[in-house]
């Protein structure tokens, strides 16, 4: 199975995000909690590369491209943004960083995917999940 989105850099469109989650947890018969650690993964992904990758430029794009293969399911995210560090994000539960109101979306992906990387600067997300 394989599933494309290109949505612009609008944060609600991040509804259209969650119907292809849902759409894809039906066609799979997806349990409540793998379709839960999937949406608030995705949700973030785009999230980021809506928010922080495009800075919110209703211009640019964001791609979803969804695949399953061998009970595997990757989603690959990639924004038109000029990317980041990702070897060197803050840690959300350091005691400096607790009160913060960001920085978590990219720890929620680590704690809830059974994979993620970054590619392109950090401009493309990897999520994996074993089904």
């Amino acid at each position: 199975m394989k599933k494309e989105l290109v949505i612009s850099s609008r944060v609600e469109n991040l509804r259209i995000v969650e119907k292809l989650v849902d759409e894809i947890s039906a066609e799979n018969n997806l349990s409540s909690e793998v379709y839960g650690n999937i949406l608030i993964s995705c949700i973030e992904a785009a999230n980021n590369a809506i928010s922080h990758g495009n800075k919110l430029d209703p211009d640019k794009k964001v791609k979803i491209k969804v695949s399953i293969e061998d009970k595997k399911l990757s989603i690959i995210t990639e924004d038109q943004g000029p990317g980041f560090d990702f070897n060197n994000i803050p840690d959300p539960t350091a005691p400096e960083n607790i009160e913060k109101v960001s920085g978590r979306g990219i720890f929620l992906m680590k704690q809830l995917s059974d994979g993620l990387e970054f590619q392109n600067e950090g401009r493309i997300s990897i999520l994996t999940f074993n089904l």
